[in-house]
């Protein structure tokens, strides 16, 4: 298990197992994508617990199951580590709570808690409910580009990563397979994967769901850079 003493004092590997929760009245819901994530409510706590499933033709052959290299390329790790980093430095992600992975073996299963945010929704839910202002379709290009300009290439960068809060703050989520790299291509290609997000979820709800123009506010938002508190290292 790897975890952040200043935020789990007192963490057991029962955190990772969503009857733990159920068990002691704690389990706040639940949220279905490629696999399951459950919400934790404590007196003390709001955490979220998801278990690392595989997508595409090879979840075929193991659903939550993957290859062992070593303990720091595991996904849970991986993932925690990087969280961590960004945490530090000031950008707008969840705080990582505890990660752990199971080995059996060649292969081994993998869990992560993190913080859950005060947000309002993902900006897939929010555009579902109704037309977001100008103002907040620069706020999500200014923090896109904050991530970028840390290096940070998100590997699933879509309407449903994207988390708004009250504050109007605009979050990011979901770092999985994500990587630390110098400025490149690949800043275009996350941003590319954003737009065909957003057409998708929005195909077939009103026009003004998502338009030119607020595509243009987000890229207004996107061209004022934010200096990163540290330079990642590749």
């Amino acid at each position: 298990m790897l975890y952040d003493a200043s935020r789990a004092r007192n963490l057991t590997a029962a955190w990772f197992d969503p009857r733990f929760w159920s068990s002691r009245g704690e389990l706040d819901g639940t949220a279905r994508g490629r696999g399951t994530t459950h919400f934790v409510r404590t007196r003390e706590r709001r955490l979220v617990l998801r278990h690392y499933h595989r997508g595409g033709l090879v979840s075929l052959l193991s659903r939550d199951r993957y290859i062992w290299r070593s303990e720091e390329q595991t996904r849970p790790f991986t993932e925690w580590s990087i969280m961590y980093r960004l945490h530090r430095a000031g950008l707008a992600v969840p705080a990582p709570i505890a990660a752990r992975y199971v080995r059996q073996g060649r292969t081994y299963r993998g869990d992560i808690i993190t913080e859950r945010l005060a947000a309002v929704g993902s900006l897939a839910e929010c555009l579902s409910m109704g037309a977001l202002s100008i103002v907040t379709w620069i706020s999500i290009g200014r923090c896109v580009r904050r991530f970028h300009d840390f290096g940070v290439c998100h590997a699933d960068l879509n309407a449903h990563n994207v988390l708004l809060s009250e504050e109007e703050t605009v979050y990011l989520v979901d770092f999985d397979r994500c990587q630390l790299r110098r400025a490149g291509l690949w800043r275009d290609a996350n941003l590319v994967r954003l737009r065909r997000s957003l057409e998708k979820i929005t195909y077939g709800l009103p026009a003004d769901r998502f338009s030119e123009a607020d595509w243009h506010a987000l890229l207004d938002g996107y061209r004022q850079p934010a200096a990163p508190r540290e330079t990642p290292t590749v």
